[in-house]
């Protein structure tokens, strides 16, 4: 019979579906990853493979998988997959685009207002008992409203946090590798170099994805072109960020504060120095966090393998076009 594997404990309502065609073999943790070991032995002699950001699929995976017809990736973003290497073993990928925008950025929106307004410094000042007296600048933050927000990546994810900042009355600029006229004209936003967002922004918001062009953008030099009171948020991915760079920065004042719900290596430990400034606004990767949009994402990766595996092409494929 059919195998799929499943690198997470997903909700049996999922499973039952795939069990109709398949018999599945679940990885029966949902905070543990599979141990790389184990993903490459139940591999073996899989068709399918339904997986999340934490499993790889290199050249060791494909050529330990002959049987394998596709790989469904929980995610919109797949640096975890070679999909070029993918295609000369004939694997479809697939991924989750769409269902997760609006989810994901309601959550990067709510991350800028919280490092903007200190939310979580201030929960933190109560809780350890330091709220003496009121002060004029007492956890004064920095307003939205207003402001000039840059936006790296203008994508699905980036119009949609366009779209809320124009209740915000903000002035949105954008770099993109290419220009999105229609969205200039429908929200309002202005194209611009990566240079003049950085210098012109009160926040500097990534959800760009991770490619060549975008991994370490945000180094040293471009730190030191932000503004002293500028906020750096990113959605993105973590490795588009220079870590010990942005450590600096905020250290040194060259930058006022960052929010972030992507890391370079994840999860990051409690021990990281970001994690001691408290400037810095942390989350654990949860842009797309939301029962609906889970379950979403979940469903459509279901479709996709059921789709593939019954001679039917992808719904959402991914390509090295």
């Amino acid at each position: 019979m059919t195998k799929v594997l499943v690198t997470r404990k997903v909700p049996d309502k999922f499973i039952q579906q795939l069990e109709e065609f398949a018999d599945v073999k679940m990885w029966d943790e949902e905070f543990v990853p599979m141990p790389r070991e184990k993903f490459l032995e139940e591999i073996k002699d899989a068709e399918a493979a339904f997986i999340t950001l934490s499993e790889r699929i290199d050249e060791e995976t494909l050529e330990a998988a002959p049987n394998l017809k596709i790989v469904a990736n929980m995610a919109v973003g797949y640096d975890n997959i070679n999909i070029a290497l993918a295609e000369e073993h004939g694997v479809t990928v697939t991924n989750t685009p769409g269902v997760l925008t609006e989810t994901t950025a309601e959550l990067g929106f709510t991350l800028m207002l919280a490092t903007a307004r200190r939310i979580v410094e201030a929960a933190k000042y109560i809780k350890d008992d330091e709220w003496k007296s009121w002060g004029p600048y007492l956890l004064a933050g920095k307003d939205v409203h207003g402001s000039n927000v840059g936006i790296f990546g203008m994508g699905d994810i980036g119009k949609a946090f366009a779209r809320r900042l124009k209740g915000f009355e903000a002035n949105v600029m954008y770099h993109n590798r290419s220009r999105h006229r229609r969205a200039e004209k429908e929200l309002g936003v202005l194209y611009v170099s990566f240079d003049e967002l950085l210098e012109n922004s009160d926040f500097v918001v990534c959800t760009a994805p991770l490619t060549e062009e975008t991994k370490d953008k945000f180094n040293a030099a471009a730190f030191k072109k932000m503004r002293n009171d500028a906020i750096f948020i990113n959605i993105g991915r973590g490795a588009t960020v220079v870590e010990d760079d942005l450590l600096q920065a905020l250290k040194e004042g060259e930058i006022g504060g960052a929010g972030l719900d992507v890391f370079r290596e994840e999860p990051i430990r409690a021990d990281h120095p970001l994690l001691q400034l408290p400037n810095v606004t942390a989350l654990p990767h949860i842009g797309s966090a939301s029962v609906v949009t889970r379950d979403r994402m979940i469903q459509l990766s279901i479709n996709n393998v059921k789709s593939v595996l019954q001679g039917q092409p992808a719904i959402t494929p991914v390509t090295d076009k």
